[in-house]
C-alpha cells in the first residue's frame, strides 16, 4: 500500500533519470571537443589538432547510422551518431577557416617583405577534392570540399547498404567496422604529436 502511494514519486523520477541519461549519451560524446573548439577560435591556430579525429569520427558514425538500418539499436545512440557527425562538420569548418587565414597572413608577410618588384609570390595552389591527390586527402582549402567527399562516402557507402540490408554478414560487417574504425579514434592525434614531438595546442 505504501509503494503504491509512492508511484506518484517514483515514476516521474525514473523517468527523469531515464531521460538524464539519454541525454548524457547523445551529448557526452561531444563535450571533449567544445574545449578544443574555443581554444581553436580563441588563438586562430588549429595545428595542435588533428583533423583526421574528424575523418575517423564522420566515418565512424556514418557506418553506426547505415548499421542502424539492419539492426535496430537505442535511438540515444542513433541521436549520438548524428550529433557527433554536425560536430565534427564545426570542427572541419573552424579548422579549414583558421588555416586558409593563417596562409593567407603568411603571403601577405611574404608580399609586403619583397624587396625588388620582379619578385613573384608564389602562392600555395588551392586544395581541392576533386584533385584527387592522395598526398592532400583530407586537407583542403574549402569546407564544401569536406562535405562533398562526406556526402560522396555516405551515397556509396548507403548504396552498398541498400543493396545489401538483408544480407546479416554484411549488416554484421558494417558494425564491426563502425566499432573498429572508432576504436581507432586516437591513431591520428598520435600520429601528428610524434611527427611534431609536440602536444602544443592539444586538448
Amino acid at each position: 500500500m505504501e509503494a503504491e502511494g509512492l508511484d506518484w514519486l517514483l515514476v516521474p523520477l525514473h523517468q527523469l533519470v531515464s531521460w538524464g541519461a539519454a541525454a548524457a549519451m547523445v551529448f557526452g560524446g561531444v563535450v571533449p571537443y567544445v574545449p578544443q573548439y574555443r581554444d581553436i577560435r580563441r588563438t586562430q591556430n588549429a595545428d595542435g589538432f588533428s583533423t583526421y579525429v574528424c575523418l575517423v569520427l564522420l566515418v565512424a558514425n556514418i557506418l553506426r547510422i547505415l548499421f542502424w538500418f539492419g539492426r535496430r539499436f537505442e535511438s540515444p545512440l542513433l541521436w549520438q551518431s548524428a550529433i557527433m557527425i554536425l560536430t565534427m562538420l564545426l570542427m572541419l569548418k573552424l579548422c579549414t577557416e583558421v588555416r586558409v587565414a593563417n596562409e593567407l597572413n603568411a603571403r601577405r608577410r611574404s608580399f609586403a617583405a619583397a624587396d625588388s618588384k620582379d619578385e613573384e609570390v608564389k602562392v600555395a595552389p588551392r586544395r581541392s577534392f576533386l584533385d584527387f591527390d592522395p598526398h592532400h586527402f583530407w586537407q583542403w582549402s574549402s569546407f564544401s570540399d569536406y562535405v562533398q567527399c562526406v556526402l560522396a562516402f555516405t551515397g556509396v557507402a548507403g548504396y552498398i547498404t541498400y543493396l545489401s540490408i538483408d544480407s546479416t554478414l554484411f549488416v554484421e560487417t558494417l558494425g564491426f567496422l563502425a566499432v573498429l574504425t572508432e576504436a581507432m579514434l586516437g591513431v591520428p592525434q598520435l600520429y601528428r604529436n610524434h611527427r611534431h614531438q609536440s602536444t602544443e595546442g592539444m586538448r
